[in-house]
């Protein structure tokens, strides 16, 4: 065999396959922190990977996505491009990392203050709250939402992170994102974050009132959605139960059982007519 013969021919370029691994990328790919013994140098490294986190964010602000490198990134943050593959592999993968520290922010102030308020108003508080955190990044990240709107394949993966970010929330506010309406609920809230933060790049008041208005409306109009979605939920229990029983393992065991005593029935029928014949 020849040693042509022998090579595959590469593989023609397969969006879905990209978008999965950008997400694998952006969501998981970031290397875990070291454990390291001095708790001195454990905080040095974190320190580092949030310069790395800023100094892209900055980058994005200046720049188009597309024409920020990895090694611009490094310049930044004052780091060779050594170390910086140390501590991510990827723009995307820092920008998973941002999300994951901005959720961060918003835990660890949630309190049991708005136990008692609607479940609109809690996720209305959590919400504003990661508003604050995310605002001394406004501008970078602004452009990357308008990279997002650019690159449909990344955009599918900043979707996932987005996903995971918002469950969070949920949690946050006391609210379920679990059972077959929790999907809804966490794409339907990053659709409606997307419009909010197409608000909150053009809000220029220090108080936010535009953005807050547009968070009340989403939050309402999701408020509706959900509970449709859960009447049709309702409705459709008994037709799920239903299918499960139909499609049980048991009653497929008993199916072939009652062929055969069915079988047996009509054999026993034609024996008798043969007799009387």
């Amino acid at each position: 065999m020849s040693t042509q013969d022998s090579n595959p021919e590469p593989l023609p370029h397969d969006p879905l396959k990209a978008a999965v691994e950008a997400e694998a990328v952006m969501d998981e790919g970031t290397p875990r922190e070291p454990e390291p013994s001095d708790t001195g140098a454990h905080a040095t490294h974190k320190d580092k990977r949030k310069e790395i986190i800023v100094a892209l964010i900055e980058l994005a602000a200046e720049h188009r996505w597309e024409d920020i490198t990895m090694t611009d990134v490094a310049a930044r943050a004052g780091l060779t491009l050594s170390d910086f593959r140390d501590f991510f592999p990827s723009k995307g993968a820092i920008l998973a990392a941002f999300s994951r520290m901005i959720d961060k922010v918003v835990l660890d102030g949630t309190s049991d203050d708005l136990t008692a308020e609607p479940a609109k108003e809690r996720l209305f508080d959590v919400l504003m709250r990661r508003l604050d955190a995310m605002a001394p990044y406004r501008e970078g990240l602004q452009g990357v939402m308008e990279w997002a709107r650019r690159d449909p394949v990344s955009a599918v993966a900043l979707n996932q992170v987005a996903v995971n970010s918002m469950r969070f929330m949920l949690e946050a506010a006391d609210i379920s994102a679990e059972g077959p309406v929790g999907s809804i609920k966490l794409q339907g809230l990053v659709l409606a974050w997307s419009r909010v933060l197409d608000v909150w790049f053009r809000d220029d008041d220090p108080a936010y009132a535009r953005t807050m208005a547009a968070l009340d409306r989403e939050l309402t109009r999701g408020q509706r959605l959900v509970a449709r979605a859960e009447d049709v939920n309702r409705l459709a229990a008994p037709l799920r139960s239903l299918a499960r029983a139909l499609l049980s393992p048991s009653r497929s065991r008993e199916t072939p059982r009652t062929r055969e005593r069915w079988r047996d029935v009509e054999e026993e029928r034609e024996e008798r007519r043969a007799h009387t014949l």
